[in-house]
């Protein structure tokens, strides 16, 4: 199943933010230099989550993004279907139907045998992807525990996380 490169720099920034804990975010430019990305192509996946209800953006000097749910509630799927949506990779186009060997569309009484190889197929790859949560995944995310780089990943996040301002909660109406 061919995924949308997005998705992949989506499920990275995600893992980035899941250990931060309440309060806490990056910032787009954190985010996108992270990992090598242009800001504007971060900055769309960034709102496609958001969009999602995966991230919660805060605004302003130490504004950025943290994870809008806590890391065993959201699935590869989720992230997936926020950056690339939920269309089949397969649309049939009922080639069965054209040629000079065409079965007339009268007599196509059942989905066509390959459109309903792909979707069975889709469906396992969706089921499978639902099933991974984010949390299953972050330790495996950290290049293999390797000394070094988890010191350097240490350092990264002390030189850019953020403490997010407080969402202002709106008065009811009296």
């Amino acid at each position: 199943m061919k995924m949308n490169k997005g998705v992949e720099w989506a499920v990275h920034a995600c893992a980035l933010l899941a250990p931060l804990g309440a309060g806490r975010g990056l910032s787009l430019a954190a985010l996108a230099d992270y990992h090598g990305v242009p800001l504007h192509y971060m900055a769309k996946q960034m709102q496609l989550l958001s969009k999602a209800g995966i991230v919660r953006t805060s605004r302003g000097h130490t504004g950025g993004y943290a994870l809008a749910r806590p890391p065993q509630e959201i699935s590869l799927w989720d992230i997936k279907q926020a950056g690339d949506g939920s269309a089949p990779p397969l649309r049939c186009t009922q080639n069965r139907q054209k040629g000079p060997c065409a079965i007339p569309r009268a007599e196509c009484r059942t989905p066509c045998a390959i459109a309903a190889a792909f979707g069975r197929a889709e469906n396992a790859y969706r089921d499978l992807l639902r099933e991974i949560r984010l949390s299953d995944i972050l330790s495996d995310v950290t290049g293999g525990g390797d000394a070094q780089h988890m010191l350097d990943m240490l350092r990264w996040y002390e030189a850019n996380v953020t403490v997010l301002p407080e969402k202002k909660v709106k008065a009811p109406a009296s």
